[in-house]
């Protein structure tokens, strides 16, 4: 039987908050941190997530090559703005 994304069960560990990118009324909060999930290595990880950390939404993680070419396609992009 497949069980659904919300039924897996995984750990994950915030190695390092970085920023919060927006912090929303209800208290949820979208952040950029480092995140180890199940024991790897750390990735830089967006995410948006309640106040203390016990629930999360779908986010997106990059390891530190992806990282940089989203800054420099980002970088490139707000310079023609």
């Amino acid at each position: 039987m497949t069980k659904g994304w919300m039924e897996i069960a995984f750990d994950f560990d915030i190695e390092k908050h970085i920023t919060v990118l927006k912090e929303e009324s209800n208290g949820w909060r979208k952040e950029l941190n480092m995140v180890s999930w199940n024991s790897r290595d750390a990735k830089f990880d967006i995410r948006s997530w309640s106040e203390d950390h016990s629930k999360m939404s779908k986010g997106i993680t990059l390891t530190k090559e992806e990282a940089e070419k989203l800054v420099l396609g980002l970088q490139n992009e707000l310079e023609e703005l």
